[in-house]
């Protein structure tokens, strides 16, 4: 009989709030008691803790890797962790409370399907609470859980818990894109409530938070027919292989199948798949997410940036130069209109101008403000003008489809993250 860990799709969390609200301590329990810490790394936490605290043994530094983290008691990067129970397997992302880290809680929560917001029981809702459930919201996850900490020192009251747990939810409840909230009282370093149901709050009915986690259904993403961005050409120069033509790239949506008729986009060609092959092997089909290399029936001009779309999809690709982006600048250089960075797409490459900035949101109360530029950690609402044609979809419909970033021409790093909420068909 086939697991359940087998079956049940690996859940990707990111976790978020202030300064000290208990972030790395939660999950480095959770870590602990599913038992993914190897004794080395226990050991090092051990050390750690005697050099960095009062010699009592600090889980939070199983996430807080980084010297400056553990000397100063804070998150400054994203973590990434990976625990397993029978149920089934979880990538949790520690992101950091600052506001000045903005950009790295963003890059935390682009891939995860919920977000767990903390709010320390003693402080209540505070501007950082209100800021990451926002950004959670616009980078589409499923569901913000509410894990209102430190439940111990407010002695269990539930009139706390139940107030913190409807502001969050009032809050959400009135963005523009709002999202389920489940609240859960929890205390991190006593474990009440986060592996298993804690008798000191008599009160709270529902499920531990790993209980929640575990049997949390991940809805079907509105994903297009099967597409795959190609990276390589693949044509062998001499010997056996001389004659033939593949094309290599990752399935991003959908199941691409032996026989399937495609077109080649942007350009429009067709053709139809004549094989499949991973790790070298012919399959007869391939799965979002699996590395393949495609051959068509046909002898079509494909190149790196193109991609191989399934013909018969039930949400026909969409082909734009002109996009409306929400973007998260990451760069002390402004972003104004006008300016021009590469972009990167999938795996195609071109220049974008920005055409306008349309508003810049307050990430304490999610209203638009005017803007003529957006700075370091601000996320604002841009229209774009694209030199080469990408195949896209708007980001709530399909994530992967749906995100691009900005790179700034002069120093080659990454400037902004931006997910797609508007497309102009041609």
């Amino acid at each position: 009989m086939t697991s359940a860990l087998a079956t049940r799709p690996t859940l990707r969390i990111a976790t978020a709030g202030s300064v000290d609200d208990g972030k790395s301590t939660l999950i480095g329990r959770l870590l602990h008691d599913t038992k993914t810490v190897f004794e080395d790394q226990l050991q090092a936490v051990v050390n750690a803790s005697r050099r960095y605290g009062d010699g009592e043994t600090n889980l939070a530094l199983l996430t807080d890797g980084l010297r400056a983290e553990r000397e100063q008691g804070i998150t400054i990067d994203v973590a990434h962790r990976y625990f397993a129970t029978p149920q089934r397997s979880f990538i949790v992302a520690d992101t950091p409370g600052h506001a000045q880290y903005t950009r790295n809680m963003v890059t935390g929560a682009s891939t995860s399907d919920i977000a767990i917001v903390l709010v320390d029981a003693r402080h209540g809702v505070v501007d950082q609470t209100r800021r990451h459930a926002l950004i959670a919201s616009l980078l589409g996850v499923e569901t913000i859980v509410v894990a209102v900490n430190k439940m111990d020192l407010v002695a269990w009251d539930r009139a706390t818990f139940t107030r913190i747990a409807a502001e969050v939810s009032d809050f959400v409840g009135a963005l523009p894109h709002g999202v389920p909230v489940v609240a859960i009282p929890i205390s991190a370093l006593l474990v009440d409530n986060v592996v298993d149901r804690s008798t000191n709050a008599p009160w709270y009915t529902g499920p531990a938070l790993l209980e929640f986690l575990e049997q949390f259904d991940i809805q079907p993403d509105h994903a297009p027919g099967a597409r795959v961005h190609v990276q390589r050409v693949i044509r062998p120069q001499g010997g056996e292989q001389a004659d033939f033509r593949g094309y290599a790239g990752v399935v991003a949506a959908g199941t691409l199948t032996v026989g399937d008729a495609i077109t080649v986009l942007p350009g429009g060609r067709t053709s139809r798949v004549s094989g499949l092959r991973r790790w070298g092997q012919p399959v007869p089909s391939a799965e979002p997410g699996h590395a393949v290399v495609v051959e068509l029936a046909d002898d079509v001009d494909v190149a790196r940036g193109d991609v191989l779309a399934v013909a018969a999809a039930a949400v026909p690709p969409v082909v734009t130069e002109d996009i409306v982006v929400d973007v998260c600048w990451m760069i002390d250089q402004p972003l104004i209109a006008g300016s021009r960075h590469w972009f990167k797409h999938g795996t195609r490459s071109g220049h974008a101008t920005v055409v306008a900035i349309e508003h810049r949101y307050d990430l304490v109360s999610a209203a638009h403000q005017p803007a003529e530029q957006l700075v370091l950690n601000d996320i604002g609402r841009v229209r774009l003008r694209l030199s080469e044609p990408i195949v896209a979809d708007v980001y709530r419909h399909h994530a992967q489809g749906g995100r691009l970033i900005l790179i700034d021409a002069a120093t080659n790093t990454t400037a902004g993250a931006a997910m797609i909420v508007e497309l102009h068909h041609p």
